[in-house]
This record gives C-alpha cells, sequence and structure tokens, in this order.
C-alpha cells in the first residue's frame, strides 16, 4: 500500500486532497460562470452587431487553439498545484484591473476581448494541471465518482448558478459580476494551498532523454500529439467532442441575441435562461457513472452524439418559447456531462502519467479550439441568415459528423479498460 492510498483510506471517501481539489474547482467555476454571463451583456450594452459580440465568446475559447499544447508542455514540466495557484493569481489581477476600468465607466469593447482572452489562458494551465491530479489523488477504481463529482460543480457553477447570478449582479451593478469573479479565484487560491504533497507526485520527473530549449518543446509537444493521433479510440472521441463544440458555439456565440430578439426575455430573464438550460447537465453528472457503467462507452459516444445533435436543430425549427428551448438545450447538456465524465475518466486510464498534461493539452486543443471556430461561423451565419439558422446549421454539421464516425464505433470494445501496466 502506498503512503497515499493510506491516507486516503484513512480520510475515508476520496481524500481530503481530493475535496481540497473539488472545493476550489468548484468555487472558481462558479466565478467563471459568473463572468461568462456578463461579459456578452457587457458587449450588448456597447454593440448590437452580432459578428462583433460573437466574437466575446471567440476571444474566450481561442487560446484553447493557439496556446493549448504549450500549456500540456508547461503542466508536465512543473508542479501541478502550484501552477494552478500562479494561474488564478494572475486571472485575479487582470479582473481587478478590468473591474476598476469598468466600474469608472471608460469600458471599451475591446477590453472585454482581453479580459476574456487573458481568464482563458489561465484556464489552460488550472484545467489541465486539475485534471491531471485527479488520477494521482484517487483510486483508479474511483475516477468516476470523482469526475462525475467534478462535471457536476462545473456545470452547477459554469451553467446553472453562475449565469443567473452573474446577470442578476450585472442588473444590479454592472462591474460587480468582475469583482465577484475576483473573490471566487482568491477563495480557490486558498484550497489549492492547503493541499497536501508529501508524496511529491504533482511533478512529473522529466525523461532523461528530454531535450533542452525551445526544440525541446517542440518536441515535447509533439510526443503527446503523436500519442493522441495514435490512439484509435481517443482520436474518434476527441474528433466527436469537436464537432460538438464547434456546432453548439455556432448557437451560443449569438444567445444573447436570440434571447432578446427571438424569445423576448431582458438582461435578468436572459441569465435564468441560460441557467436553466443547464439543469440537463445537473441532472447528467448525477447519473454519469451509472450510466456509463451500465451502457459502456461505445453506446454513450453514439448516443450521446445523435441526440445532442437533434436537439439542436429542434431548437432551431421549434424553440420559439424558452420554456421548449430550455427543455430541448436540456437534452444536449446531459449528453454533455454524461460524455465528460467518460471521456476524462477514459483519458485517465489510458494515458501514461508523463504524458498526461501533452496528451491533455492536446485533446483540448482540438475540442476546445474549435469552438472560437463555431463562435466566428455563428456570428457569420446569425448576420446572414438570422438568429435561429446557427441553431439549425449546427445541429446538422454535428449529426452528419456523427454518423460518418459510426462505423468507426461500431468496430469498438463496448467497454475500454486500460492496457495491463
Amino acid at each position: 500500500m502506498t503512503e497515499d492510498t493510506a491516507v486516503r483510506r484513512a480520510e475515508g471517501g476520496l481524500g481530503r486532497n481530493f475535496n481540497y481539489l473539488l472545493s476550489a474547482y468548484s468555487i472558481q467555476t462558479l466565478g467563471e460562470g459568473v463572468v461568462i454571463a456578463a461579459l456578452p451583456l457587457l458587449a450588448s450594452k456597447l454593440t448590437d452587431d452580432p459578428r462583433l459580440i460573437s466574437w466575446v465568446p471567440l476571444a474566450t475559447e481561442l487560446p484553447w487553439l493557439l496556446l493549448a499544447l504549450v500549456g500540456g508542455v508547461i503542466v508536465d514540466r512543473y508542479d501541478r498545484r502550484l501552477l494552478m495557484i500562479g494561474a488564478q493569481t494572475a486571472q485575479t489581477l487582470l479582473l481587478v484591473t478590468v473591474a476598476l476600468i469598468v466600474t469608472l465607466g471608460g469600458t471599451r469593447i475591446w477590453m472585454i476581448y482581453i479580459l476574456a482572452f487573458g481568464l482563458c489562458v489561465g484556464d489552460i494551465l488550472f484545467m489541465g494541471s486539475s485534471r491531471a491530479l485527479i488520477p494521482t489523488v484517487v483510486r483508479g477504481a474511483d475516477l468516476e465518482t470523482a469526475n462525475g463529482r467534478n462535471v457536476t460543480a462545473e456545470t452547477l457553477g459554469r451553467m446553472f448558478l453562475g449565469p443567473a447570478l452573474g446577470s442578476a449582479l450585472f442588473v444590479l451593478f454592472i462591474p460587480l459580476p468582475l469583482w465577484v469573479n475576483a473573490a471566487t479565484y482568491v477563495v480557490s487560491i486558498v484550497l489549492i494551498s492547503r493541499i497536501r504533497n508529501a508524496a511529491g507526485h504533482f511533478r512529473v520527473p522529466p525523461a532523461p532523454e528530454a531535450a533542452e530549449g525551445r526544440r525541446g518543446v517542440v518536441a515535447e509537444m509533439m510526443e503527446g500529439v503523436r500519442w493522441l493521433a495514435g490512439h484509435r479510440v481517443l482520436r474518434v472521441v476527441v474528433l466527436l467532442a469537436a464537432t460538438s463544440n464547434f456546432s453548439v458555439f455556432m448557437a451560443q456565440s449569438v444567445t444573447v441575441l436570440f434571447a432578446r430578439d427571438v424569445l423576448g426575455v431582458g438582461d435578468a430573464g436572459y441569465g435564468v435562461l441560460v441557467a436553466a438550460m443547464a439543469i440537463g447537465g445537473v441532472a447528467g453528472g448525477l447519473v454519469s457513472r451509472r450510466v456509463v457503467g451500465r451502457f459502456g462507452t461505445r453506446s454513450v459516444v453514439i448516443g450521446v452524439s445523435v441526440a445532442s445533435a437533434l436537439s439542436l436543430v429542434a431548437i432551431g425549427l421549434f424553440g420559439r418559447q424558452p420554456v421548449v428551448v430550455v427543455a430541448l438545450f436540456g437534452v444536449w447538456s446531459a449528453g454533455l456531462s454524461v460524455w465528460n465524465v467518460m471521456a476524462q475518466s477514459l483519458s485517465q486510464r489510458l494515458v501514461p502519467n508523463r504524458l498526461m498534461g501533452r496528451v491533455g493539452s492536446a485533446t483540448r486543443m482540438i475540442a476546445f479550439g474549435a469552438l472560437p471556430l463555431g463562435a466566428l461561423a455563428g456570428g457569420l451565419v446569425a448576420a446572414a441568415y438570422g438568429l435561429t439558422a446557427p441553431w439549425v446549421v449546427g445541429g446538422v454539421v454535428h449529426l452528419t459528423v456523427a454518423l460518418l464516425t459510426l462505423p468507426a464505433l461500431l468496430r469498438w470494445p463496448s467497454v475500454i479498460e486500460a492496457p495491463p501496466a
């Protein structure tokens, strides 16, 4: 029995370290949910152009496309706990700076883009480090449980409670969501600092053959990319995740205008709408372990992909009332939670620990890198064909890719286990 396993058994449950990690992730995702709702509202006060507003989510996700691979190398080179603390410290300083400008009435739309971009850069390091730490602080048999709690916390904070709170705070006092998000990061930093590192496993020992300098960084980045490209299961999962993200972000990039002009809800109602749309995600996170265990990876991938695509098409065709949109989007958000638990657990089992940061960053570069592309496409489609068109186009794109990958999915085993060490 290792020292860390003995500590977990003595503490009960998933252990003290995981509890602090989960608490920090929960509070910081709540803060992100607050500001995610506030930034499009702030942009809508400066412009009605759907293209300019779609650039807010574009800037929010663009670093995943540009910087994720470098972030993965950093996660695999340095102490992951300290990286989380450093990333959130930088995010807090950026938030306070912009909050002061907004409070003083000097807001410009390019400042919103810079804030969104900077927060995402910090998220690359924070999320990569957090997910890489999970398999080092919980047992392999507990990964679905740990990831299910993580996904539920993320859904509650970023998609459910955060947006409703953010829109309410925005109506009360426009810069207040920024100050609240900064405060949640401070609390998160305190919680992360309490994670013990007695076993010294929060930093991966460098491989003896690792090169130094810029050439070494490129070689390390490509090692993660090659590993992912060579794994027939994970590469299909990542392709479908990227397609789903691209498709839904086509619509979400202009949701603030869709809610106002199509559904007829105001600023406060927008946050409530976004929160209600996440109810399915909360439910999906709570049952995700049982769903994955009951049906297996292959069935989850096929079922979630098809159902999610159809729900987007249905919103574009029939979603003219808030309750209809909430019900249909609940299908997508429930599938997202189940998918995330399945995909994270699968990756944590299959990827070697020394490559966890780099393979994870390659995965997120593709999956999350599709988000800004979807936002850009959504703004163009909405400007040309109306605010309902991105839902329909995105759903058709998602469904097409899901059907094209079906033959490869049917060749998978129904349950995929980690290879022997």
